[in-house]
């Protein structure tokens, strides 16, 4: 037994020094320390077998790696060693792998590991079946799936990984999910950065959480400060709202998102849509702000309600969601159109506001307050305040009252420049099939009308006064008009009518103002410029693992042992299955859903 213990120190001593004299000048691997070395011929001729002893394992070097196993075979002509059982390797003070099994060439410094194989950096702990390990690259590669753990971030899964030392990303690809404790992640391709946190999205993607959904094909993520840029069919959902636009920002801690450019904010449970081309959006506050040709359109199954102004708000609970449109606002439906300073809309009550917001200077001869101004079916409406109302149920109009300086005009039909014009204090107006049939003038009520019998010849022009007027309308035209304590009136020959008395004082005719159809909403408009999207960096396809010049090493660590086998070439991974592509967005209901909705509206 002794005479064998000999034997043994001294083949380990002979073969150290012979190892260490020639690796001066071609650094081949360094068996540092083993308890038990032997050649067994049974494996290939010039086999080393190196055991552990009950202290230490085998430990071994190659340009900086250190490994540690209970076994190793080590093929001296090819350089190449096999480690065997509870296998360690660490490069520098950062990078660790553990593994039941694990091959390494010293010519090419590829190394394979297999068997519950755990790989650790500073950042993360990268767990799977198995890995390759390509030094001179520092890439490590799997593709039999793997579990990426990060205490921050959470868990990353995929059939596909790859790890890049230098530069300390993971680059993830086919079915990768993140699970972190307030979302999920899926996406086709993710590039991570462990020491900032930093996730790059590539395909379709989908974030996760309890209160919200995100979807786009080309994003980034920090998940240290969970916020996000999101374009290409960038899509945010949350209490039955749902934002898109050419890029959104979202930043989870403060429930806040922001679009820039083709904005659409759709609020499924009022059933309305808010557009524009730049937007905030407080999901704590649940308020909306939105501007840049911005467009609130109350979507009805018979007769949508279109809203524009320089700036939109939308803020409340879902039940009771308020709408503010202000500067420059204006109102257009197939049968009503209307425009003030400012509109406020209740969804809840059907109450819809004109507002004269009084914010002209009187000492600025170029400002000009105009009233606010409502049109229906030929009748023009104009007041300090006017309010409209709706039945929500019916999505008909109810009525309307026009507070202080009410005045309604229509064109008379025939004459050229003849208006029928009614003014007083207060104005209470009814619909039926939303129409007007019903007016009441009420205090200080006069009124100028153009009398026509059947034939629609003129009799005369009405002028009188009292107390308050009721009008009835049929067919869009005055039917009958009652005057309530009236203090004087008379009919008058078109001819013995001046010109000069044929307006009441304060007539405004605004028919030009009237916006006709959608696209009049923007007619005074300014110019609308967009601000040019950067955009994310464009995708890239992952490199292969065996690239060219890992193909070129491969083969040279062959040249020298071409009777053998050229263990380097083994285990070697095969190029990916499915071939490397462009990403496409993948169809959904979702998506095609909204691009009808964008083509109706």
């Amino acid at each position: 037994m002794a005479l064998n213990s000999s034997r043994n120190l001294l083949f380990i001593f002979a073969f150290c020094l012979s190892i260490f004299c020639f690796s001066q000048e071609k650094q081949k691997i360094t068996i540092e320390y083993a308890g038990i070395g032997y050649t067994d011929e049974n494996i290939e001729p010039g086999a080393k077998v190196f055991l552990r002893d009950e202290s230490l394992q085998v430990h071994f070097i190659h340009k900086g790696v250190n490994m540690w196993c209970d076994k190793a075979i080590y093929y001296e002509d090819q350089d190449f060693i096999e480690a065997f059982s509870n296998v360690s390797m660490k490069q520098g003070d950062s990078i660790n792998m553990v593994a039941k099994y694990v091959e390494y060439s010293g010519k090419t410094q590829l190394a394979y590991a297999q068997g519950d194989v755990v790989l650790t950096e500073p950042q993360s702990t990268l767990t799977t079946d198995k890995l390759y390990f390509d030094r001179t690259r520092q890439l490590a590669y799997y593709n039999t799936t793997g579990k990426v753990v990060r205490d921050s971030s959470g868990t990353i899964t995929s059939q596909i990984g790859r790890y890049y030392m230098n530069a300390s990303k993971y680059q993830f690809t086919q079915d990768v999910v993140l699970v972190n404790p307030d979302y999920t992640l899926n996406t086709e391709r993710l590039d991570f950065f462990p020491d900032n946190g930093h996730a790059y999205l590539f395909g379709p993607s989908t974030i996760v959480g309890e209160t919200s959904k995100v979807y786009c094909e080309r994003g980034f993520y920090n998940t240290n400060a969970n916020t996000g840029y999101f374009q290409r069919n960038a899509k945010i959902d949350y209490d039955n709202r749902s934002i898109e636009g050419d890029s959104l920002y979202f930043d989870r801690t403060r429930s806040f998102a922001s679009a820039t450019n083709n904005i659409t904010v759709t609020d499924t449970l009022n059933n309305s849509i808010v557009k524009g081309h730049y937007a905030e959006v407080w999901r704590a506050k649940d308020s909306v702000f939105i501007t840049k040709r911005a467009l609130a359109i109350s979507v009805q199954e018979k007769d949508s309600v279109y809203l524009h102004a320089d700036t939109l708000m939308v803020t409340g609970k879902p039940e009771h969601r308020i709408t503010r449109a202000y500067y420059n606002a204006k109102l257009y439906k197939s049968d009503l159109a209307g425009k003030a300073d400012s509109i406020h809309v209740d969804h809840k009550s059907g109450l819809t506001q004109l507002i004269n917001l009084g914010r002209f200077s009187s000492s600025d001869a170029f400002a000009l307050a105009r009233k606010p101004v409502l049109w229906n079916i030929g009748n023009q409406m104009t007041g300090d305040t006017i309010h409209l109302i709706s039945d929500v149920k019916t999505e008909k109009l109810d009525s309307l009252k026009v507070f202080n300086n009410a005045f309604l005009v229509s064109k008379d039909t025939i004459s050229e420049d003849g208006f029928n014009q009614i003014k007083g204090q207060r104005l209470i107006g009814l619909f039926r099939d939303n129409e007007l049939y019903n007016v009441d003038i009420i205090k200080n009520a006069e009124t100028i009308r153009y009398m026509r019998n059947d034939n629609n010849d003129l009799i005369g022009i009405q002028k009188s006064k009292s107390g308050s007027i009721n009008i009835k309308i049929i067919e869009k035209a005055i039917d009958e008009v009652r005057f309530i304590n009236q203090i004087d009136g008379n009919i008058f020959p078109e001819s013995d009518f001046p010109k000069s008395g044929r307006r009441l004082r304060g007539f405004d005719w605004r028919g030009e103002e009237e916006p006709k159809s959608l696209d009049d909403l923007f007619n005074d408009d300014p110019p609308l410029i967009l601000p040019k999207i950067k955009g994310l960096e464009d995708y890239v396809p992952p490199e292969e693992f065996v690239d060219d010049s890992v193909s070129e090493r491969v083969e040279d660590a062959g040249k020298s042992t071409p009777e053998k086998p050229n263990k380097a070439a083994r285990n070697l991974p095969k190029k990916e299955d499915k071939p490397v592509e462009k990403l496409k967005p993948k169809p959904t209901k979702d998506s095609t859903e909204v691009k009808k909705d964008k083509e109706g509206q």
